[in-house]
């Protein structure tokens, strides 16, 4: 009676814990929706709008992963302590969209710039612990079909939205200053859900009992526990390779693509909003099913390979559409297809690689990697646009997509080889 008793209260707190995570992903997903569409087009309205310098157009481009070097340090308190995830993921959200209840009374473009770089500083610090919290809720393919279908609700919103909110821009100008306050504060309902998230197992006792590190410790370990699993797991280090060299080729061309899209091709509001969040919108909801299928059947080397390929098409079509805008949809077409198994790789391949582990320190090192690239590739690719023509440099990006599909390609090649050999 005993066994039968304790297995329904297992059963019983298992299903708790999904159903408690599950609606708590998606309601995140679905009110942050409004605010993530208009977020996307911040770069745009200050260039158009504030008449930003192009020193502030790369400083904003460099923000957006260089903050993730800070956002190391956010997640990093987390680490065996299941008791600090909900908290981390409640505070951040406040925080993070604070700012953007100023936005009305302020001009100075600095500011926008800071708020900009402070969310996704927040956003991207707690994505170790959404992570850690599907991995300790959501069972195998169940976790990567919630993240896909919670991703592509974000995706169809952002793609619905902009119609809107493009038409409005293009009649009010300044509407977008109370967009933001009015957004921000439809994303914070999601608090509540978050705030309901139970767990399958109890915190463990010794989780409380760590003790104080100091400062200096404190600012040192994120760089040092990442150091140690990059020597002890040279097939994550590797696939830090290829990601880097792929998300390079990606980024180097941002600082030139608001200035491209307004003084090349001219682009209205309303054409802005259609290419970046419906072409990409529909291509990211339509493929993500698929990234979720395929993740399962190959292994991640190969699945990046075929991501990085995507994004390697990608600075072509942009090229061609300053003789025709429709390779400007069909690029972010495919730009949206290339996205939803980017970021289903960059978010799940700590769970995928801990296994029993605990994954947050994998995703950290995710983190970290990619705010190493943020500090200096957006630089580069601002100062090669002061000696090179910006086709040029979509062609250097192109390139480095191409280099990394290439590494990916053959490591996973070698893999299979390896185990085909031993059987």
């Amino acid at each position: 009676m005993r066994n039968g008793s304790s297995s329904m209260k297992i059963a019983e707190r298992n299903d708790k814990a999904w159903q408690t995570t599950r609606l708590a992903f998606m309601w995140t997903s679905i009110l942050n929706t409004p605010f993530w569409a208009i977020f996307n087009m911040l770069p745009f309205i200050l260039y158009k709008d504030l008449h930003a310098t192009p020193l502030q157009v790369t400083a904003i481009v460099i923000l957006k992963p260089a903050v993730y070097l800070i956002a190391l340090y956010w997640s990093a308190p987390i680490e065996k302590r299941q008791d600090r995830l909900i908290s981390n993921l409640i505070l951040a959200r406040v925080l993070g969209h604070l700012p953007f209840f100023f936005f009305p009374f302020i001009d100075n473009p600095w500011f926008f710039i800071g708020a900009f770089g402070f969310y996704m500083m927040l956003t991207k610090g707690t994505v170790p612990a959404w992570m850690e919290v599907l991995k300790l809720n959501i069972p195998g393919i169940s976790r990567e079909r919630l993240f896909a279908y919670g991703s592509t609700f974000t995706y169809l919103g952002a793609a619905a939205i902009p119609f809107l909110l493009g038409g409005m821009l293009d009649a009010y100008p300044h509407s977008w200053r109370w967009i933001f306050p009015i957004t921000a504060f439809i994303s914070l309902i999601a608090i509540v859900f978050k705030s309901r998230i139970h767990f399958n197992l109890p915190p463990l006792e010794t989780e409380h009992q760590s003790p104080s590190v100091p400062w200096k410790q404190a600012f040192i370990k994120p760089w040092k526990s990442t150091w140690e699993l990059i020597r002890k797991r040279p097939d994550f280090a590797r696939y830090q390779l290829g990601f880097m060299l792929g998300g390079s080729g990606l980024i180097i061309m941002q600082p030139e693509l608001p200035i491209f899209f307004v003084d090349n091709l001219k682009l209205t509001y309303t054409e802005l909003a259609v290419a970046l969040t419906l072409c990409k919108g529909i291509g990211f909801s339509l493929t993500s099913p698929f990234w979720a299928k395929l993740m399962h059947r190959i292994d991640i080397y190969r699945f990046n390979s075929w991501v990085t390929l995507l994004a390697f098409i990608f600075p072509f079509c942009l090229i061609a559409a300053q003789f025709n805008l429709a390779w400007l949809y069909g690029g972010y077409l495919l730009y949206g297809m290339m996205q939803g198994g980017s970021e289903m790789s960059w978010n799940l391949s700590g769970p995928l690689f801990a296994k029993q582990e605990d994954s947050s320190v994998y995703s950290n090192v995710n983190v970290l990697t990619v705010g190493l690239r943020g500090c200096f590739i957006p630089a580069l690719g601002s100062l090669l646009g002061t000696i090179l023509h910006s086709t040029s440099i979509m062609l250097i990006g192109g390139v480095l997509c191409l280099l990394s599909t290439i590494f990916m390609a053959t490591y996973s090649w070698q893999e299979r080889y390896s185990k085909l050999r031993l059987e």
